[in-house]
């Protein structure tokens, strides 16, 4: 795993998903090194980064130009790339460029997200799995009940990190990056 202090950040793009969150989707997803992967939503590439190393290829996609940019360096920086097409572009019009997904990781939408995930149903392969995240309470609805719509037999889990810092008199544990993980496989 990547370690969260090593990424390239930016005030204006969110991101890195926390290496704990990182390592849930990676479970959830069972990445192999034959699956085609994409992440819509990159932000600073986290995401990106951990798949690059350990599927045969990614395409990230993000809206944001910049997240684009930083995405590129941060997969530089480790190295990584040479499987990887980033997209600037909205993630419902790039998606129908894109056939034969294995794993989708939706984790933004630009308030599309029930288009994004019809689009990436009608190009999941048999086996694949979708892994949406979710912070706000109207985004997790929405996810659970499209993919239901769907026929999937979509999973949450909320997740709350805790990091402790040492303070004179205690121990304060500070939440990162709390956040829901739904995820579900095609029947």
């Amino acid at each position: 795993m990547l370690e969260d202090a090593d990424f390239i950040k930016s005030c204006d793009v969110p991101g890195p998903t926390k290496e704990a969150i990182r390592a849930i989707i990676l479970y959830k997803s069972d990445v192999n090194e034959t699956d085609k992967v994409v992440d819509v939503g990159c932000g600073t590439g986290g995401i990106t980064c951990e798949f690059a190393q350990r599927a045969k290829e990614v395409i990230s996609i993000d809206i944001n130009p910049e997240a684009i940019e930083i995405t590129q360096k941060n997969l530089k920086k480790f190295g990584l790339g040479d499987n990887v097409t980033l997209i600037n572009g909205d993630g419902a019009d790039a998606l129908e460029n894109v056939d034969e997904i294995d794993i989708a990781i939706v984790g933004g939408s630009g308030k599309k997200l029930e288009d994004i995930l019809e689009l990436i149903d009608s190009k999941l392969n048999s086996k694949g799995r979708i892994i949406v995240t979710a912070i706000l309470v109207d985004t997790k609805v929405e996810a659970v009940n499209k993919l239901k719509e769907l026929n999937y037999n979509p999973s949450i889990m909320e997740v709350n990190i805790s990091k402790g810092r040492v303070l004179d008199r205690g121990i304060m544990m500070m939440s990162e990056n709390p956040i829901a993980i739904i995820s579900a496989k095609k029947r």
